[in-house]
């Protein structure tokens, strides 16, 4: 036994007991369609998300075609870095479906029929008053080592071998069936096996502030982090996220730690951090708007409705969000959000007088209690040697006050609306944060 120790967490020692073994896994996706790009793998992200949140850490995960002896050879090396192997699809009723047959041959077994199998596969078809094939048929035809997993959901039922303390679980690649089989037979199984070891993460959302400055502002904290947690940045199109991770066999201690770390890295970089984990800059929004009992109208130029596009996009925003003005021409400032025209033919269309302006008519017009506004030159053209792409002013209004900043995203037209689209919703939460009462003097 041994007890890591942090002077900044010394209340609670986490102790860790170095004679068990932790458990790991290895994911395996095949299909032709995930190598050619033609179809996401969100399998494998999903799993690993799951076993993670089980105390299972996830070694490796590959994805490989269709052929018989590569999804032999890839099942036989899984085996020897890993406890457990999940292998998703290649489980069909078709002659690409050969996952069965390399199961047959690394396990020394062969096909059989499986009456249970096939009564819940005439069952399923029953359902939809269809008549089973041949083909459909062959599904009952299973490793006669294997457990079977049942799948509501379709024909082809999950497989589970036991060699040498190993699990390996084949699985269906249609995400649905696999979820259901992996949630209700798979990790129930698992867990009861690894109840001891936790996995535990947390994620804070950052914006307004690039990662590299980021990590430097945080150097000291970082490096203050006991040794059973760690830190990753995962940078994405305007927010840079903090994954803190803490492993070990006392939850609820982990999880003491893991929140004192946060308060401390709150007292250094409280101004960028918008969230945590699965919130996302709208969803934060709707509910400041709803527990203000308040509305929100957007002016929209160079995103040309993406910034709406993420707001509807959260359930129950009718109740908040009023709707949005697309002026992308600036005969459309003029006549729909009444921007002067001298002060674009004074200032440009991307200002910071026209922006305000914008805010200014939305809130007039819609009659909401806040506005975003947002101009600017996404590109790849329109740019100037004083304006060039990318440069773009937001402001976010209510009734009484206006927040307006300018910009510069670069020189991509796709990265840039989605960049304006947060910089947009995250000046409306601190517009939020300057009108709360404890900010008021």
């Amino acid at each position: 036994m041994f007890e890591y120790f942090c002077a900044e967490h010394a209340k609670i020692p986490i102790i860790i007991n170095s004679d068990k073994k932790i458990m790991d896994a290895y994911i395996i996706s095949i299909g032709e369609e995930l190598l050619i790009g033609q179809t996401v793998n969100t399998n494998a992200s999903w799993l690993a998300s799951q076993l993670n949140l089980a105390g299972i850490a996830v070694n490796e995960i590959l994805v490989i075609p269709d052929k018989e002896e590569t999804i032999a050879e890839a099942i036989k090396n899984a085996g020897n870095k890993a406890d457990i192997v999940l292998i998703t699809g290649g489980l069909g009723p078709t002659k690409d479906d050969v996952t069965k047959n390399a199961l047959c041959a690394i396990f020394e077994t062969k096909l059989v029929l499986n009456q249970n199998v096939l009564e819940d596969i005439k069952t399923f078809f029953g359902r939809k008053n269809l008549k089973i094939n041949e083909l459909n048929e062959q599904q009952a035809m299973v490793p006669e080592a294997a457990e079977i997993l049942p799948n509501p959901f379709g024909t082809a039922p999950g497989l589970w071998f036991n060699q040498k303390e190993k699990q390996y679980i084949a699985m269906p690649g249609v995400p649905y069936e696999m979820k259901e089989m992996v949630l209700n037979h798979v990790l129930p199984r698992l867990k009861d096996s690894n109840t001891r070891f936790h996995i535990l993460h947390k994620t804070i959302l950052t914006h307004g502030i690039g990662e590299s400055f980021l990590a430097q502002k945080i150097t000291n904290w970082e490096h203050s982090l006991p040794d059973f947690m760690n830190l990753a940045y995962l940078p994405s199109t305007g927010i840079v996220k903090l994954r803190l991770t803490a492993k070990g066999y006392n939850a609820e201690q982990l999880q003491s730690s893991i929140n004192d770390a946060v308060e401390e890295l709150k007292q250094i970089i409280q101004e960028y951090i918008w969230g945590y984990d699965d919130d996302t800059l709208e969803n934060l929004a709707g509910k400041q708007l709803l527990e203000r009992k308040q509305t929100l109208a957007a002016a929209e130029s160079c995103t040309g409705g993406y910034l709406a596009h993420r707001i509807t996009g959260v359930p129950g925003c009718s109740a908040y969000f009023l709707g949005s003005i697309i002026a992308y021409d600036n005969a459309m400032k003029e006549k729909q959000l009444g921007v002067d025209k001298q002060l674009i033919e004074k200032y440009g269309a991307v200002s910071e007088e026209v922006v305000a302006a914008m805010v200014r008519g939305t809130i007039e017009s819609i009659g909401s209690d806040y506005a975003l506004g947002v101009t600017g030159i996404a590109g790849p053209s329109g740019g100037t040697s004083e304006k060039p792409v990318g440069t773009t002013w937001i402001a976010a209004a209510s009734r009484s006050r206006i927040i307006s900043r300018q910009y510069s995203f670069g020189d991509n037209r796709e990265r840039n609306i989605v960049r304006a689209t947060n910089a947009a919703l995250a000046l409306l939460h601190e517009l939020f944060r300057e009108e709360s009462p404890k900010n008021k003097v």
